[in-house]
């Protein structure tokens, strides 16, 4: 199992690194005020165009930071395996698929068939399985132990490195916020914001948005320990989470306003 030492939190001088890498396969994000939601709100709004990536969502990112530290200290794996509902597979894919790595993704049952299809397009194996996120989580290992393949992470430190990007492009291109928000499923765009917030030594209160139908997250955060509960939400998929992952509820809880 890839195992690497790295801080809590990456440095400047690591999301520039990893920002250096990404750019290697996609252009920066773009961020937009948009006066209908203004209006509609009464304060100013940027909106962080993560759907601009190559896959159409941040965790692509993250994906490609932490295969290249893979295959750069040497440890290539054979393949990879992991667990999603559509927007990390796609990264494993897109990662995978750049470094000349067969990928496995598992899914569970009625998983987006759009999301799925994208999947497939990178040229990952789906499997669908399981009930939940958490159910195609414990799938996806017994499958990397089976081929000894590389259980790719949903959470990880190198995964917050690489995500953390955009949140480093965003802080330089609008460098007085007062708040972020930031939706929560696994954790990793959270704590990439938070990293980049604090990398910069900016005072912008960063606050995490989770489904109403799937506030693992949030009850956790209110009780300071990892707390599972039910997933029912079917419109935010990629925020289903029924047990958050503990690293991550940790950082949530020192950097995060609420």
């Amino acid at each position: 199992m890839f195992q690497v030492q790295v801080a809590d939190q990456p440095s400047l001088d690591e999301l520039e690194s990893a920002t250096n890498l990404i750019y290697q396969s996609m252009p920066p994000t773009p961020q937009y005020r948009w006066p209908l939601l203004e209006a509609r709100v009464g304060i100013t709004v940027w909106v962080k165009h993560e759907n601009h990536t190559p896959t159409g969502a941040f965790k692509v990112r993250g994906g490609l930071v932490y295969l290249e530290e893979l295959c750069r200290i040497g440890d290539k794996p054979s393949g990879v395996v992991s667990a999603t509902r559509g927007n990390h597979g796609q990264s494993v894919g897109f990662a995978a698929r750049h470094f000349g790595i067969p990928a496995t993704v598992v899914v569970p049952h009625g998983n987006s068939v759009e999301k799925n299809a994208a999947m497939r397009a990178l040229g990952v194996e789906v499997i669908e399985e399981g009930h939940d996120f958490q159910a195609a989580a414990e799938i996806a290992d017994a499958i990397a132990i089976d081929r000894g393949w590389h259980r790719f992470p949903s959470f990880h430190p190198l995964l917050v490195r690489g995500v953390g990007t955009y949140a480093l492009e965003l802080f330089r291109a609008v460098p007085d916020l007062d708040s972020v928000y930031v939706p929560v499923g696994m954790g990793s765009g959270l704590c990439g914001v938070i990293a980049a917030r604090d990398a910069l030594g900016l005072r912008t209160k960063v606050v995490a948005v989770v489904s109403e139908r799937a506030p693992a997250f949030a009850l956790s955060y209110d009780q300071g320990r990892v707390i599972s509960h039910e997933v029912t939400t079917r419109v935010a998929d990629g925020m289903a989470c029924r047990t958050p992952v503990e690293a991550a509820l940790s950082i949530a809880r020192h950097g995060a306003e609420r």
